[in-house]
């Protein structure tokens, strides 16, 4: 892989991670068009979601912020702040981690091995694409998340570790058929992603510390990173706007279209 590529993979990282159509499966079928062989595994795919991971940091920072200061007085008197909201929303954070979290360390092996895959990942973007489509039927959103909605969103996520899923376009719109408000379901879809990204990345940081990594392939991943953090953020900060116009179910087409290009092109 050489820097042109780590740049434009990571930019199709940072686009494709908020809007619903599948980053992982993005990233599958633009480095096999463009030939890259990536040395380090699934590195890569895990320092770019770092890099929209930081991009999510920085959007939600005043929210995060709060969610940490809560989450302090809590430990500190659990009495005091246990009708907090801000405490109750870490705790739906973490339920919803419970699902991804079982799956990612019992099917871990199986997960990488999909990764190589591009006709799989052609077949679920024409999976997601259905998934968004089903939402040009849902009424009415007025409800918040609370505890059985958040722990089923969790399962929505669990199935996006397969490549061509869209983490975002799985949650949405599980939260929507849930009756959870639309930019609620935006939000909570990207705070769930903050400790599932982080647990990924120290559990590679630490198999990175064990093998290393060349200079080569370092200076790629910073290129990857950085890529991906700055697309990210203005794709983050238009979504919601997408999301509230009620416009969500229009990405089915483009998954249903990039989906049907791919299986044209690898099964030939």
């Amino acid at each position: 892989m050489d820097v042109l590529q780590s740049f434009l993979l990571g930019i199709i990282q940072g686009l494709t991670e908020f809007l619903p159509i599948s980053s992982s499966g993005h990233l599958v079928l633009g480095k096999q068009i463009l030939g890259v062989e990536v040395e380090t595994g699934i590195t890569f795919e895990v320092i770019v979601h770092f890099g929209t991971l930081c991009s999510i940091l920085i959007y939600y920072r005043k929210t995060i912020l709060n969610l940490l200061v809560s989450g302090l007085g809590f430990l500190k008197a659990p009495s005091a702040k246990k009708n907090d909201p801000n405490v109750k929303l870490i705790g739906l954070i973490l339920v919803s981690m419970i699902p991804a979290m079982a799956v990612g360390f019992t099917l871990e092996d199986q997960v990488e091995a999909i990764f190589s895959d591009p006709l799989l990942v052609s077949v679920m973007l024409i999976v997601t694409g259905l998934i968004l489509f089903s939402t040009k039927f849902i009424g009415s959103t007025e409800k918040d998340v609370n505890l059985s909605s958040s722990f089923l969103i969790g399962i929505a996520q669990s199935f996006a570790m397969i490549p061509g899923i869209s983490r975002s376009g799985s949650t949405i719109s599980a939260a929507l058929w849930l009756g959870v408000k639309r930019e609620e379901a935006a939000n909570f879809s990207f705070l769930m992603l903050i400790p599932v990204i982080a647990g990924a990345m120290l559990l590679e940081v630490k198999e990175l510390i064990e093998v290393g990594v060349s200079d080569a392939a370092l200076i790629n991943l910073v290129i990857g990173f950085l890529a991906a953090f700055i697309s990210g953020y203005f794709a983050l900060k238009y979504l919601i706007i997408i999301l509230k116009r009620k416009g969500f179910h229009y990405f089915s087409y483009y998954c249903w279209l990039v989906g049907g290009i791919g299986l044209v092109y690898f099964i030939r």
